[in-house]
């Protein structure tokens, strides 16, 4: 089996995890993960790797992502998504595309942005969403986050709700589902998620991306070296510093700049990540 990366375009209602079981199968292997969790309700971009690739997906994971997604204000909900009982209503026909305009202005930029309860975050080893179904009381704290952008393409009123079309760009780690919460909570509405899909995981966009029923007729895997030569700064390295790394050592790396950078030998062979520490290649995945 091919070492590389498979991008896949995830379908409503089937879990980041459900994905990889189907990968799994396709591939022949269970060596097979995911960067970066996609909700059920959310589709797009969900990048799989496969056999030595899986050693990439932590540092892939750390890399700006972009949505597409639609923000209902008016009704808040438990899971701050469509997926979540409505605890919480409040008429948004008054609200106007000025005030959305203010609301997501505050919301961009370097953020402190506290998750949704119901997600994967760990509280003392324990998922958050497990504990809100054993109906504990607790609060996470606040995480930074970088939004890019948050622009709205299309404003509708509905009744009592206004539904708002946006795209988001931004970090690693930054909930859209929270962006929905606190933009109506801002406006005094409420709000929540009704639809989410991702467009891009860093290099890697959605025109990439094959839905599962394509990848049953063809299992398209992007070689190891072309993902990590999309996806990081690259180094060359002749033939005796490729033996070197290889073997672990440590070769001077000045001006590597911060973050992992993709080795490669002269025979154009993906050898290693690797990050600059005291003018130095630090190894963080050996590939040699």
């Amino acid at each position: 089996m091919k070492d590389g990366l498979v991008i896949v375009d995830k379908p409503a209602g089937l879990t980041s995890h459900g994905v990889v079981s189907r990968m799994r199968r396709l591939a022949g292997t269970r060596r097979v993960g995911h960067a970066g969790t996609l909700d059920p309700m959310a589709t797009g971009v969900l990048v799989i790797g496969v056999e030595k690739a899986t050693r990439l997906l932590g540092h892939l994971a750390l890399t700006r992502k972009e949505y597409v997604a639609t923000i209902r204000l008016g009704q808040t909900t438990v899971t701050d998504d469509a997926e979540g009982e409505v605890t919480e209503t409040a008429s948004a026909a008054a609200v106007t595309r000025e005030a959305v305009d203010t609301g997501i202005a505050a919301l961009t930029g370097d953020i402190l942005q506290v998750p949704s309860k119901v997600s994967a975050i760990k509280v003392n080893g324990v998922r958050s969403y497990a504990r809100v179904r054993g109906g504990e009381d607790f609060e996470l704290p606040a995480r930074p986050v970088t939004v890019s952008s948050f622009t709205v393409q299309d404003l509708r009123h509905e009744g009592d709700l206004v539904d708002l079309d946006v795209t988001v760009e931004c970090s690693s780690g930054t909930y859209i589902r929270a962006l929905a919460r606190d933009l109506g909570a801002g406006l005094g509405t409420g709000g929540h998620l009704t639809a989410l899909r991702r467009t891009r995981v860093g290099p890697y966009g959605i025109g990439l991306a094959r839905t599962l029923e394509q990848l049953e007729d063809s299992l398209d895997i992007l070689p190891i070296g072309e993902a990590a030569a999309a996806a990081f700064p690259r180094w060359d390295v002749d033939a005796e510093q490729a033996v070197l790394l290889s073997h672990g050592r440590r070769l001077p790396a000045p001006g590597l700049g911060s973050g992992p950078t993709a080795v490669f030998g002269p025979d154009d062979r993906f050898l290693a990540l690797v990050e600059e520490k005291d003018g130095e290649s630090k190894i963080l995945a050996n590939f040699a």
